[in-house]
């Protein structure tokens, strides 16, 4: 049986500028009904894990300010997303923001790429913290949270992913990344962490 004080439930990039009507990302034309329905559906989880003396932790993309305010974008990312400009995902600001349904969270990292991992302190929190298992959802499936996934396998960190936790913009392309993460990761359904938990 896991222990709840040791687990976290990774969060990834659930934020304002992705997911609310007056984000970036909407601003941009850019909205689906499966990620915005990940809040509502995750917050009882979360809830039980807080009560339960477990970890929410929030992962938030973050667009750097450079010269003038235009925010260092990864080119594949500028190509993918033109709209994103000045003040989106800007570090501190409304934004980058975790979604007040899932608010608050205990530990906050900002990250600049796909993987939690790459050039972060989330290792050094999890290990600090004793966090030994992670329970992730959030988006996009095939991209940030398939990186954090496996950066967290190959880190012998205990990982499972909520498949119905988790979405991309596209239903094949996040069942294909549900369906390649099983040999790295446990995959279960949101109703079967809430049962595990409360029997823990």
């Amino acid at each position: 049986m896991a222990d709840l004080a040791s687990t976290g439930l990774l969060i990834v990039d659930l934020q304002n500028d992705f997911i609310h009507p007056d984000g970036a990302y909407a601003r941009g034309g850019q909205s689906s009904a499966e990620i915005a329905a990940l809040p509502g559906r995750i917050r009882p989880l979360a809830d039980r894990l807080r009560a339960a003396g477990g970890w929410i932790i929030s992962t938030q993309f973050t667009l750097v300010p450079g010269k003038g305010g235009a925010p260092i974008i990864s080119p594949h990312l500028k190509t993918m997303r033109p709209f994103l400009g000045a003040g989106d995902f800007k570090p501190g600001s409304w934004g980058q923001a975790l979604v007040d349904t899932l608010q608050p969270a205990d530990l906050t990292v900002e990250k600049v790429a796909y993987s939690a991992f790459y050039m972060t302190r989330l290792e050094w929190l999890l290990r600090k913290c004793g966090i030994d298992r992670l329970v992730v959802c959030g988006i996009v499936t095939n991209g940030g949270v398939a990186s954090t996934v496996r950066d967290a396998h190959v880190r012998d960190i205990e990982v499972s992913v909520l498949a119905d936790g988790c979405a991309a913009f596209d239903r094949t392309v996040h069942e294909t990344a549900i369906a390649a993460l099983r040999p790295v990761a446990r995959i279960a359904s949101i109703a079967e962490m809430e049962t595990e938990w409360t029997t823990a």
